[in-house]
Formats: structure tokens, C-alpha cells, sequence
């Protein structure tokens, strides 16, 4: 079978085991029901996620045009202590800030190579932490909008890691480490604008992975540079294929690429 399209992250269900989906835009497929099965990768062209256009890839899925003038790319995504909207103040669009950043969001620590502390938005819970290939999660605390998550993340990454190692992740290669107590210890350390909004008393959040066979020392595919590659599937985790040779893609890395899929 052959499916082409342009590379989104992919899709997930959270249940016993996660459910993958990747979207070809006239199907999605279930990457679940490809372990075990032979796959050609092969990149055809660009199309940014945001006009469409056949225009090269700058980041995170956008040309490099979009990607400093779209609202979805501002600088607050990546730092939520920049957001502003609960000041009134604009950064690229304020009716689109406003309507990410004044919902409810969560402080969290995931462990997936090692305890990192995190921020996303509640509708997100628990999307976010499968995204980062995290076995476990618990959440810190619930704040109204972005900055207040933000301010308290900065807080926090002075005692606990706020990246996730990639390499270890996929290698599977865990520290078995009590979330519940790593929150303990970092209530003392959250700003005293965030303190009311401590959760108390929640649990870690368990996530099982479709993973057959981890790879030792995983290599990163460069679809662009190689065009094309083959390889049994052996996994998913995180936005990552894991192939049978240790070969590894990371699919949200590689948004905005036109790839067609072959089985």
C-alpha cells in the first residue's frame, strides 16, 4: 500500500497501550498495526503548515516567512513566561493569544529519561506527556493562563531538568524515580503568585508504549538529506518510529515534509 502526504505530528489515543495515527490527509493510519511490517520512506517536496505552499521548511513545520508571522510560532509557545495576553498586550495577534494563553494550564513532571518539569495546556493532559515519550507524569499545578504556568516552570527548572533526552528515552534506559515525591520537594520552590493552585494529593499518570524491541544506540534518520529509506518498524514512542536497524525518525521534527509511505 502507498499513502502520501505532509508530515503532522501524529495522532494519539491514551489507552492501555497508545494508539498512533498518523494523518495522510485522505487517511489516517494506524501506526500500531504496522510493527513488524517493512516501510519506504521517501521524501517528495515541502508544504508549510500554515500557507500551504510548496516553500522549504524553516521550523517547526512553518517557511520561514510564516514562521516569524504566524501567531501559532510566537516566542510565548516555547517560553510561556513571555506570554502577555493576560495584560491585554499583543505580541502577533491578541485575539488568538488571548484564546490559548487565558485557558487553564498545567506545571508537570514527566519522566521519560530522567524527572523534567513541563507545561501545557489542560486540554492537552495527557497528549503532552505522550508526545515526550514519558512513562509517568504527575501534575503540579493548575493556573489560569499561560504566564502564571510559565513564571512557575522558570521556578522549578532551577532544581529539575526542563529537557528530555532523547537518546535515553528511546533506549528506554529509566530511572525509577517517585514523582510524587519530587512534587513534595518542589512546593517550596513555586512562586507565591502560583501557590494557591498546588494540587494536592493526585497521582503519577502510567503510559505503555508499542515498543518491541528498544534500540541500543539509536541514529537519527535525515530524510531530507538520505530521500529515501527502508526498515522494519519495531516501535513508537514519543513522535518517534523506531526501526528495527536502531534507525530512528522523529516525526514532529520533520513537519511540513511531503514523505510517501510505503507497505
Amino acid at each position: 500500500m502507498e499513502y502520501t502526504g505532509v508530515l503532522k505530528k501524529m495522532n494519539t489515543e491514551y489507552l492501555d497501550t497508545i494508539q498512533y495515527y498518523l494523518d495522510m490527509g485522505t487517511d489516517f493510519l494506524n501506526m500500531n498495526q504496522l510493527l513488524g511490517k517493512e516501510i519506504e520512506l521517501q521524501f517528495i517536496t515541502y508544504e508549510c503548515l500554515h500557507c500551504s505552499l510548496e516553500k522549504e521548511i524553516y521550523r517547526q513545520g512553518f517557511c520561514k516567512s510564516c514562521f516569524f508571522d504566524t501567531p501559532t510560532a510566537g516566542d510565548w509557545i516555547m517560553k510561556p513566561e513571555l506570554s502577555k495576553a493576560h495584560l491585554g498586550i499583543e505580541d502577533r495577534d491578541l485575539e488568538y493569544e488571548k484564546s490559548v494563553q487565558l485557558k487553564p494550564h498545567i506545571v508537570y513532571l514527566a519522566n521519560s529519561s530522567n524527572v523534567k518539569v513541563g507545561v501545557t495546556r489542560k486540554t492537552q493532559v495527557p497528549t503532552r506527556w505522550i508526545d515526550q515519550g514519558a512513562h509517568e507524569a504527575i501534575e503540579i499545578v493548575e493556573v489560569p493562563n499561560r504566564y502564571l504556568a510559565g513564571i512557575t516552570e522558570v521556578a522549578l527548572k532551577e532544581y529539575v531538568a526542563d529537557k528530555t533526552n532523547w537518546r535515553k528515552m528511546l533506549k528506554n534506559d529509566l530511572v525509577d524515580e517517585s514523582l510524587e515525591d519530587w512534587k513534595e520537594k518542589l512546593k517550596a520552590y513555586i512562586p507565591e503568585e502560583a501557590k494557591e493552585y498546588f494540587i494536592e494529593n493526585n497521582k503519577e499518570t502510567s503510559i505503555n508504549f508499542p515498543v518491541t524491541k528498544y534500540p541500543e544506540k539509536p541514529k537519527s534518520l535525515n530524510i531530507k538529506k538520505q530521500q529515501s529509506y527502508n526498515g522494519t518498524l519495531v516501535g513508537v514512542k514519543g513522535q518517534y518510529l523506531i526501526f528495527e536497524d536502531q534507525t530512528v525518525f522523529n516525526i514532529r521534527a520533520n513537519e511540513g515534509l511531503v514523505l510517501k509511505f510505503t507497505f
